[in-house]
């Protein structure tokens, strides 16, 4: 009786302990977010990865996967095998993941689209969680023709009731379909920027489009700006000083980063770039007029400034006398943002390409904004070191002055050259070089100037022996004389299309062949590059022996080119759509942008054998 009554009491004890513990005890799981960490991201243009980081005594069913997707229309989720254990709630065998899962989905888009994922996980504690729908916007391309029809998988309704935990062991589930992840190509530079954009982190985007910018610094297109703000320095004379360089190399970046931002969210907005447009005689004419200009000033003839009557109200609005100078450079810069802005590579068209889909003019002008920053590191270099490395006053000053005047002479040649015949460029040059050749060795004694002078002699001299002996190219003047075609690098040999038109009849009428299409224009840096440097190389022309080489001149811009580039979602050229054997574009395989030899082999890889 009484052994009876104490474990009555001793039940009723650890009733009341249990109750009592019991919040306690639901304080110690994790929030779903915590338990469940998902991330989605585009591995291709048509390919989601979907992935779970699992806490540990967490797992989560296959079953209760769902996708939905708002603006696209997804294909069948591919599962990676997971491991099958007995539930109570199901009373039944389910298969569950544990440590993590990465589910990819074949999706066809045209460009951003917002991707729901339903889920659901359990503690082995004992709690079941509700079932989870997380929401991610993201970046996608329309599916090639050969795309199985998309066919959402529909999933049965979720237990609200907690599962208690499962002392059956877990086994090795059956083979599942194999996961498309392993078998994918690696994600193209243009995904990838995608993928950045397309999770819509500033704190991401910024850091990673600066580091984009750093990378684009030392190409043709950014250069031409080192000589234009080292003579603006130079052109201060003794007043300049490091801090006052940086000062005025901050005034002109700024200059170029917001004009270079702003050019791009409106080519993005509009929906075709403004690289064709810039690049006309009218526009690159007055663009070349306004460096001359710039250069007399290294010459003596005027002081670089804004007009008086300007630097008068900027002056009296600041109270600053410098403010004028600044105001002049920050002009500068924006007018030097023309130059970087016809430079089409792949960070640049990925920008362009999420502005014109998503109308994110905050997140697309952000990541523009931050790579021109990037490029503006060369700028702040030379601002940095022009007090210490350049000289103050005297003879010395004058010749650097007048060495940035012909330099500045020579980017204003170069900017023109895309629409000057070859044997004006070639008379520009030549006249250059004999001119300040001439000029060093008639009118120093210095070693070091008078080699100068005979380097720019030489230069000039060799412009005009390649021009009248019947040279027509500013790059290899004397190229002829190697041997003629026969002894010239040998190049990819192109079949030009003129439309949309010509360019699927080509398709059509190489059945079983690979292709390969590729944008060009006389005025295009990068398509210049290409031809001389990727395209002459052996290892290239055999990897492409059997693919069928087209190519598009987009140097009139005309309705022609213009519907190519935006059946293609394309700002401008450089830009290289491979196709498959049933004539389809091979998704995730753009190439935008110069590629040397190596790199352009790997992203043939894609063509497949």
């Amino acid at each position: 009786m009484i052994r009876s009554a104490f474990l009555r009491a001793l039940a009723a004890l650890l009733f009341l302990a249990s109750a009592l513990l019991q919040p306690a005890r639901a304080d110690d799981y994790l929030e779903p977010d915590a338990a469940f960490k998902m991330s989605a991201r585009m591995l291709d243009p048509n390919t989601v990865a979907v992935s779970f980081e699992i806490a540990d005594g967490y797992y989560m069913y296959r079953e209760r996967f769902a996708f939905t997707a708002k603006d696209a229309k997804l294909g069948k989720p591919s599962f990676p095998p997971g491991k099958v254990k007995f539930d109570e709630t199901f009373g039944k065998n389910v298969e569950t993941y544990r440590n993590s899962v990465t589910i990819t989905v074949p999706v066809e888009a045209n460009g951003m689209f917002t991707l729901s994922v339903s889920s659901q996980g359990c503690a082995d504690a004992g709690l079941c969680y509700a079932p989870m729908e997380t929401p991610v916007k993201l970046i996608g391309a329309p599916a090639p023709a050969a795309t199985a029809e998309a066919a959402p998988p529909t999933v049965a309704p979720a237990p609200a009731t907690p599962a208690p935990a499962s002392a059956a062991s877990d086994t090795p589930a059956p083979a599942a379909a194999a996961t498309a992840a392993s078998a994918a190509a690696p994600a193209s530079e243009l995904s990838q920027i995608a993928g950045v954009l397309g999770g819509g982190k500033l704190l991401v985007i910024i850091p990673t489009f600066i580091l984009i910018g750093l990378g684009l610094a030392f190409t043709p297109c950014v250069l031409p700006m080192v000589p234009i703000l080292s003579s603006i320095i130079v052109g201060e004379g003794a007043a300049s000083s490091r801090l006052r360089g940086l000062v005025l190399s901050l005034a002109y970046a700024l200059g170029m980063a917001i004009v270079y931002t702003a050019l791009g969210i409106a080519a993005g907005l509009i929906g075709e770039g403004l690289a064709a447009a810039l690049q006309n005689p009218w526009v690159l004419g007055a663009f070349g007029v306004l460096i001359v200009a710039m250069s007399l000033s290294m010459f003596g003839f005027y002081d670089l400034q804004v007009p008086s009557f300007l630097q008068s109200k900027l002056a009296d609005a600041s109270g600053r006398q410098s403010s004028g100078k600044l105001a002049g450079v920050f002009l500068m810069g924006a007018i030097s943002a023309l130059i970087v802005g016809p430079c089409v590579a792949a960070p640049l068209a990925g920008a362009l390409i999420y502005i014109s889909q998503t109308r994110d003019v905050l997140v697309g002008g952000a990541a523009l904004f931050s790579m021109a920053v990037g490029m503006s590191v060369p700028l702040l270099l030379v601002g940095i070191s022009a007090g210490s490395l350049l000289p103050k006053a005297g003879a010395w000053m004058n010749a650097v002055k007048k060495c940035f005047g012909v330099l500045m002479l020579a980017m204003a040649l170069w900017l023109v050259s895309p629409v000057l015949p070859a044997v004006l460029q070639m008379l520009g040059w030549t006249a250059l070089g004999l001119g300040y050749g001439a000029y060093l060795l008639l009118h120093n004694r210095h070693w070091a100037t008078l080699a100068i002078g005979a380097a720019f002699g030489i230069l000039g001299a060799v412009q005009l022996v390649g021009l009248v002996s019947g040279g027509r190219d500013a790059l290899d003047p004397l190229g002829h004389f190697r041997g003629g075609a026969a002894a010239a690098p040998a190049r990819l040999q192109f079949t030009r299309v003129k439309s949309l038109a010509e360019l699927e009849a080509a398709l059509a009428a190489n059945p079983g062949r690979t292709a390969m299409l590729d944008f060009y224009a006389d005025w295009c840096v990068s398509c210049k590059e290409m031809e001389k440097l990727t395209f002459t190389d052996r290892a290239v022309q055999q990897r492409l022996a059997a693919t069928l080489l087209l190519q598009v001149d987009v140097t009139a811009n005309n309705a022609d080119d213009k519907a190519l580039l935006k059946r293609f979602g394309l700002f401008g050229p450089p830009g290289i759509i491979l196709f498959d054997r049933q004539g389809k574009e091979i998704g995730g395989a753009r190439i935008v942008g110069y590629q040397a030899p190596e790199r352009f082999l790997s992203s043939l890889q894609a063509l497949g054998s």
